[in-house]
């Protein structure tokens, strides 16, 4: 069950001011059709992070145990740090031509979602934890709670929500977190 709780709450903080959620913006605003952006989601997502937790898992397992602690707590440091960069969307990233809004949020959140933090936080997440299971249904659904409101709620959300202060505060979690884990592996 930790692994389910750390796993949705740290993509959920990764994710926010994610290129992600822009493109989220960005799929509703030309589609607006919101389920199947988010039936999307949810499948990009599912066979990202799966593939993700799993690398983790396997890597972890070659790494010596006296390191594998330090080196997952680095990594959640320099997430944190990530966080911090604003994403943008690359014009070209949002180009699907005329494919149907469930295709096109597939391909463009899968290809997004590849080498971005959230991903990253998902191989961490498999490396730290022993359940692909657990990690991937966590990831996705934090990924679900920063994308869902976007896609439902749009520009109403960005009015009131300063998007600058919820970053430095995911940053400042996943700093402390890190920290945290160093504190612990020494």
């Amino acid at each position: 069950m930790e692994a389910l709780i750390t796993s949705t709450l740290t993509v959920a903080l990764a994710e926010i001011g994610d290129k992600t959620q822009l493109l989220s913006f960005l799929l509703v605003a030309r589609y607006r059709k919101k389920w199947p952006i988010i039936i999307g989601i949810i499948a990009a997502t599912l066979i990202n992070h799966f593939i993700s937790a799993w690398f983790g898992q396997w890597f972890a397992g070659w790494l010596p145990e006296q390191y594998a602690g330090i080196i997952i707590a680095v990594s959640f440091i320099a997430i944190g740090l990530w966080v911090l960069v604003p994403d943008k969307l690359d014009d070209d990233e949002a180009n699907c031509g005329t494919c149907g809004a469930f295709l096109a949020t597939f391909v463009l959140f899968f290809l997004a979602e590849i080498g971005d933090k959230t991903q990253v936080a998902t191989v961490v997440l498999g490396a730290q934890y022993a359940s692909v299971v657990w990690v991937t249904l966590g990831t996705t659904i934090g990924m679900l709670l920063a994308n869902v409101p976007v896609v439902l709620l749009g520009e109403r959300i960005m009015r009131y929500v300063p998007l600058n202060v919820v970053r430095v505060l995911a940053a400042a979690v996943f700093i402390v977190i890190g920290l945290v884990g160093l504190w612990w592996s020494w």
